[in-house]
């Protein structure tokens, strides 16, 4: 009976399709195979027409319901089976709906009729890829100096992870280039102020949203901001290309640091400055010609000293304050693009370490009595000096250094060395 009829996984053309549905019994069809204890077999039935693949041989469940079994015994007739398992040859579930004319033919036109028109996966594939290119559009419109991370953010899947379909990315690329196209910033402005006026929504770049994240990403290659993480990192990437997070409650301390009337007057005064983000993003520090040298420390106290021992006379100076604030990045690299050489110091300890290696990927410094050969001169006067403790870290600048703290095993803080660190802040 079943050798004269048409293959039951063959393709119709779209005219047959349309007579083999109307051929349809559906509210027997609905009632023999669309309740829920058969929706497992119609699904498989599906995926295989969708791959291809004829509606012959096996397909089976695990673990099966009392629901589901029954279903299968109803629709093929048989009695029940032994077993967790539940397997239903599909020819056989052809046969009935061609024998009951419920599907005259067959189980392929039984599950268009159930569940719509089958899309084979390699048409859809090929859909899927030509939206995605037509969503990338917007990247050509892109400066000539963001073709390189265009390219980056269509490879490595930042944009899909982000959008998650097509219909989201384009939207999504359009205000990312709107957004770059206005970068960077002259003068600086708020951050929310930027995103009104360019994406007319103060909220649009707040982070966590897919459109900070992907406009922070073009932010760094248009700037060369380097890889980094937390609220800091973030403050601090936005402020290179002229955008201020959070302009006020970022700080950096600085001495004898000129550029500004404002710190023209405190460096003539011999008086320490607290510089905002905010007034870094509006003027520009610089070196002195004649000294270009900038110091750095790690602890106010240096400071306060510096000031206490040569006021005016001091050399620059600058105070990170622990971790490097967006503020402190800014600065320093503000001076370094003025022509300054660097010189850090900080905590002879594993947490001093951190933060001069984090220091050190993201702005050039040489050390400033910050060695191997200083660590243990200062040690050997410090006979009472602390043990130290935590988990061990490198220093990129001397790897000795992370041996010799290993070795010798006491912390020496930065204030302890104070009178040498003064004997080279005079110009």
């Amino acid at each position: 009976m079943s050798g004269d009829r048409p293959n039951a996984g063959a393709e119709p053309n779209a005219g047959a399709a349309a007579d083999e549905t109307a051929r349809i019994d559906p509210d027997r069809l609905t009632r023999l195979l669309g309740g829920p204890g058969l929706d497992w077999l119609v699904e498989r039935a599906r995926h295989r027409l969708a791959r291809g693949e004829p509606l012959t041989g096996t397909v089976t469940l695990a673990s099966a319901t009392a629901a589901q079994r029954g279903a299968a015994e109803r629709l093929l007739g048989r009695a029940p089976r032994p077993g967790r398992s539940l397997s239903v040859r599909l020819d056989e579930v052809d046969a009935v709906l061609r024998r009951s004319r419920v599907s005259p033919a067959g189980l392929a036109a039984a599950v268009t009729a159930l569940t719509g028109p089958v899309v084979p996966l390699a048409e859809a594939r090929e859909r899927q890829a030509r939206a995605w290119e037509e969503a990338y559009a917007p990247l050509a419109a892109l400066p000539a100096e963001l073709a390189d991370w265009a390219d980056d953010i269509r490879r490595d899947g930042l944009v899909r992870r982000l959008a998650r379909s097509p219909d989201a990315a384009r939207p999504l690329l359009a205000a990312t280039v709107s957004a770059l196209g206005a970068l960077p910033a002259e003068p600086a402005r708020p951050l929310p102020e930027f995103a009104a006026q360019t994406l007319g929504d103060a909220h649009a770049l707040d982070d966590g949203t897919p459109l900070a994240t992907l406009v922070r990403s073009g932010v760094r290659a248009l700037t060369g901001f380097p890889d980094g993480e937390g609220a800091e990192w973030r403050r601090a990437a936005w402020a290179s290309a002229g955008l201020l997070k959070d302009a006020l409650s970022a700080t950096v301390l600085a001495l004898g640091v000129r550029g500004t009337a404002a710190l023209d007057a405190l460096a003539d005064a011999g008086e320490p400055a607290v510089l905002t983000l905010r007034q870094l993003a509006h003027g520009a520090p610089r070196p002195p010609a004649t000294a270009p040298a900038v110091y750095v420390c790690e602890n106010p106290a240096v400071v306060a000293a510096a000031a206490d021992a040569y006021g005016a006379d001091c050399a620059p100076l600058v105070c990170l304050q622990g971790q490097p604030s967006a503020a402190a990045l800014t600065l320093l690299r503000l001076l370094h693009t003025a022509g300054a050489r660097l010189l850090y110091h900080g905590d002879f300890d594993w947490g001093g370490l951190r933060i001069a290696g984090g220091l050190l990927r993201r702005v050039q410094w040489r050390p400033w009595r910050y060695t191997a050969a200083d660590y243990r001169a200062a040690a050997a006067t410090m006979p009472l000096a602390r043990p130290l403790r935590g988990t061990p870290a490198s220093a990129p600048w001397d790897p000795a250094l992370s041996a010799a703290l290993t070795e010798v095993g006491v912390g020496v803080e930065e204030e302890s060395v104070i009178d040498d660190l003064l004997s080279d802040l005079i110009p």
